[in-house]
């Protein structure tokens, strides 16, 4: 154990820009609301007075987003698939590298026990853990305190260090480790025994700079986490799974993570001036050259917000950091040390991010107002039962390939009814707001303990 300072309550803090007033916050943010409604409510209540042109370009624009979303559900299809068959003529190596396994944790008390227990029952050979505390104020030290020492075989050493965020603790962990490949994942993660012993074979290739590994949402108990649990499997690992025929994997997962240290140290390690370290690294790593691969059987189970305002809180902390990756590292949208792969996966996330959700959203409108002002309510519900079919038939797919159960199908439907609604239109205020330079906290969720 190392206790290089002493503990103190964590203040949040703005990244980048000097903080704004609330009120002045609360006034752009109204502001910012009464914009989009007004433009809304004149776009459909007054289309006459912007010519046959506009019209004609809306319904242009509406026909390609349509035939847009069935090309990119397809083309997932076929790259994730195509990937998949590489893996299975893969086998699992019979040497293994030793690892350094790195848990940050801040204030975790109600999961981190259970975390470091499913670290202990890996069925890999040489693995040393490393748990840092970043100043934690509710015992999370203390638990972490009752795992150091040597457990047959496997060390674990707990460090307890000033507040200063996720990323800072992941350097500390990682300059205190031993081996040549890193695991780093969050405290409230748990990793399948087999996980490691998949992971490692990727770097095989000596190019491979990093692994995505396959979160999955463990605490299906409501209507929220279960269509998370849909998400994360159709609309995320689908997409890592497609990507990685590429080895141009744009998000490593913090939940697990497996590195390379040489491509750690070859970006400088983690930064702290986003709210999302693990897509700002990945994004260092492909601008450096560096492969990113995907394995499927390389599971951690993490929790997901259980309720409604958690969720939105943790998406908007997800949007704004994602936003303020793709800003700083503005230029691999253009150029790269690795090949063309690296700036269209990072073109694909900007549209993901901003264009995607902005035209969902708006496709919606577009489709209610000609329900209710033109009684056109076929067109409505054909609209709706086409993304439905298609979600359902990609999520068939993503429940067969991941050997998930089939009632998460059914979910499918509910999903594309409101739960993405609610994601793009969280996505879009925070794009906003972000454009606009409001500042944000990490806004910390609070755990129910359910891995």
């Amino acid at each position: 154990m190392a206790n290089d300072t002493t503990s103190k309550a964590p203040e949040p803090k703005a990244i980048g820009k000097k903080p704004m007033r609330p009120a002045t916050q609360l006034i752009i943010s109204i502001a910012i609301i009464a914009l989009v409604v007004i433009a809304t409510l004149f776009l459909f209540k007054y289309p006459q007075k912007l010519g046959p042109i506009f019209i004609t370009a809306l319904v242009v624009t509406m026909a390609s987003f349509l035939l847009l979303l069935i090309l990119r559900h397809f083309i997932l299809i076929w790259f994730s698939y195509l990937h998949a068959r590489e893996l299975a003529h893969d086998e699992i190596p019979e040497n293994y590298p030793f690892i350094s396994i790195i848990v940050p944790a801040y204030n975790e008390a109600e999961v981190i026990q259970p975390s470091l227990s499913s670290l202990l029952e890996l069925k890999y050979p040489y693995y040393e853990i490393i748990a840092v505390d970043d100043g934690s104020t509710d015992g999370t030290y203390e638990k972490m305190k009752e795992f150091e020492g040597n457990h047959y075989g496997v060390n674990v050493s707990v460090f307890r260090k000033e507040n200063s965020g996720k990323a800072d603790a992941l350097n500390y962990g990682i300059r205190r480790s031993k081996a040549q490949v890193v695991v780093c994942m969050d405290s409230d993660s748990r990793l399948t025994p087999e996980a490691l012993r998949y992971a490692v074979y990727h770097f095989r290739d000596p190019h491979v700079g990093a692994v995505a590994g396959n979160v999955k949402v463990i605490n299906r108990h409501n209507i929220w986490t279960k269509l998370q649990a849909l998400e994360y499997i159709e609309g995320l690992n689908i997409v890592r799974n497609a990507q990685a025929f590429w080895r141009t994997v744009n998000v490593v997962p913090g939940p697990m993570g497996i590195f390379r240290r040489e491509a750690i140290e070859s970006v400088g390690g983690y930064d702290s001036d986003t709210f999302a370290e693990d897509f700002d690294m990945t994004v260092k790593l492909l601008g450096k050259g560096w492969k990113i691969d995907y394995e499927p059987a390389a599971v951690a189970y993490t929790e997901a917000p259980e309720v409604l305002l958690d969720l939105i809180k943790q998406r908007y902390r997800w949007t704004r950091g994602v936003l303020q990756a793709l800003r700083k590292q503005k230029h691999l949208l253009t150029r790269s040390e690795g090949n063309i792969t690296t700036p269209l996966s990072l073109w694909y996330m900007l549209f993901e991010g901003l264009a995607w959700p902005a035209m969902n959203i708006f496709a919606n409108l577009f489709f209610v107002w000609i329900a209710l002002v033109y009684g056109m309510t076929k067109l409505l519900v054909l609209w709706w039962l086409l993304l439905t079919i298609l979600d359902i038939l990609i999520a068939v797919y993503a429940v067969v390939m991941e050997r998930e159960s089939f009632s998460l199908v059914f979910y499918s439907i509910l999903y594309r009814f409101f739960y993405v609604l609610i994601i793009d239109v969280c996505k879009v205020f925070a794009t906003l707001e972000e454009l606009v330079g409001l500042d944000m906290s990490w806004g910390k969720l609070a755990r129910k303990g359910r891995i």
